[in-house]
């Protein structure tokens, strides 16, 4: 009995074995190139779990007819490294590397990253790495500049389609209707090692004449959401969401929504997330959307799940279809750099309190004017520091309520306007 995994047995032979790849492996493709080139450069393959980054790695060095040495950097440590750099340096024909390749090679430390700079330099080492996360967050700059980087896809519906074809003259037909095989195709979310796994598991069922979608689905178990609470995922999902809000559309919003909770994320960080959303995307354009977002929470906080998920995507809805602006957090921007630059200079002395003699004395509170005792409840008086000219930082947009913010500066404008000309006359 073959214990081997079937997606183990069926390992390309070939780069043209290799499918969903073509940008990298097909004519014109880097990795070709520098095979037709006769150029072994190391490189980093970054990708989703199950596109071909193994596969390709062992092709890479057969290519090169080159010794081929792997680990994996969830078990292996600097000792590891030493004991591969000791058989590289030692190998019997001088003319040749090894090539060494490190899977989830994000998971080694600084320290550990940097013991191959040397060997990848001298040209003792072919480094491989594969990761599926960002390399940018994990490796250093001195290592990253040592290598390649080429980004693979996860596998489309057709390269899928390949596999399973593939399957079906390696192994053994499956009897799969055609929305049979749809649905399997659905079910691999691009990732074709779990494609084998989930064939492998109807192999073993021996009365089935016909699988239908049916079958499938009572068969195969589900599988959970990809999606990683602390890594790159994280990150690259909540900014999708943020930008559909910000960008006005309920529906891929909804979606981002949608994929976070179903991936295991933790509704009161999306509860926050929408709250800054409000304040951040909308403002005073929509004076309700910060009230709404953190009742919404309130909601979550009372209710828990699932209903209190119900309120959350009520907000995700009315933060997307509100209009917009950024004129809030433009504002405050602005303002703190000019306060960096003024932070020497005091209020003027009108506007300050004089509780003692002495500050009366030395004019504090002189000439104030309580504005609620003027007839327009409008002193027009400065409050900015003496001798710094006027500035404007809250410019509203022409849009939703912030119109009517427009309307009000423009009034209180006019009055000022009035009020100095009379002064100056």
């Amino acid at each position: 009995m073959n214990t081997t995994p079937i997606a183990e047995q069926l390992r390309p032979l070939s780069l043209d074995g290799i499918v969903g790849q073509t940008h990298l492996v097909g004519e014109g493709g880097i990795l070709s190139r520098l095979i037709a080139e006769r150029k072994p450069l190391s490189i980093l393959l970054w990708g989703p779990p199950g596109c071909g980054k193994t596969s390709i790695a062992r092709l890479y060095a057969k290519a090169f007819d080159l010794p081929f040495r792997s680990m994996s950097a969830i078990f292996s440590g600097i000792g590891d490294i030493k004991k591969v750099i000791e058989e590289a340096e030692k190998h019997p024909l001088l003319s040749k590397s090894i090539l060494l390749f490190v899977d989830e090679i994000h998971r080694f430390n600084k320290a550990q990253q940097d013991a191959f700079l040397p060997f990848i330099e001298n040209g003792t080492l072919v480094l491989v790495g594969a990761t599926a996360e960002n390399p940018s967050f994990y490796l250093n700059s001195a290592l990253l500049s040592r290598l390649r980087v080429l980004k693979l896809n996860a596998l489309t519906d057709e390269a899928l389609e390949q596999l399973i074809e593939h399957y079906q003259n390696k192994i053994q037909p499956l009897p799969l209707q055609p929305e049979a095989k749809q649905l399997l195709i659905h079910l691999a979310q691009g990732d074709g090692r779990y494609l084998y796994n989930l064939m492998e598991h109807l192999h073993s069922v021996k009365d089935l004449k016909t699988i239908s979608a049916s079958d499938i689905a009572t068969l195969l178990p589900k599988r959970a959401a990809l999606y990683d609470k602390k890594n790159d995922q994280h990150y690259n999902l909540i900014s999708a969401l943020h930008k559909s809000v910000r960008g006005s559309d309920p529906d891929a919003a909804l979606y981002w929504f949608a994929r976070m909770l179903e991936g295991g994320e933790e509704p009161l960080y999306l509860a926050r997330r929408l709250i800054r959303m409000a304040a951040e995307d909308i403002g005073i354009a929509d004076p309700q959307a910060l009230p709404l977002a953190i009742a919404a929470k309130e909601a979550y906080d009372t209710m828990g799940s699932p209903e209190g998920e119900i309120a959350l995507a009520e907000v995700v809805i009315y933060l997307a279809l509100a209009p917009k602006s950024n004129a809030i957090e433009t504002a405050l921007k602005a303002a703190r750099e000019c306060a960096q630059q003024t932070s020497h200079l005091n209020p003027p002395a009108t506007i300050l309190n004089a509780p003692t003699a002495l500050m009366q004395n030395m004019g504090y509170g002189r000439d104030y004017q309580y504005d609620h005792d003027t007839p327009l409840g409008f002193s027009g008086q400065n409050y900015f520091p003496d001798g710094m000219e006027r500035e404007v930082f809250y410019k509203p947009k022409e849009r939703g309520f912030e119109r009517e913010m427009l309307k009000r500066i423009a009034y209180f404008a006019k009055l000022r306007k009035q009020k100095n000309t009379l002064l100056t006359n």
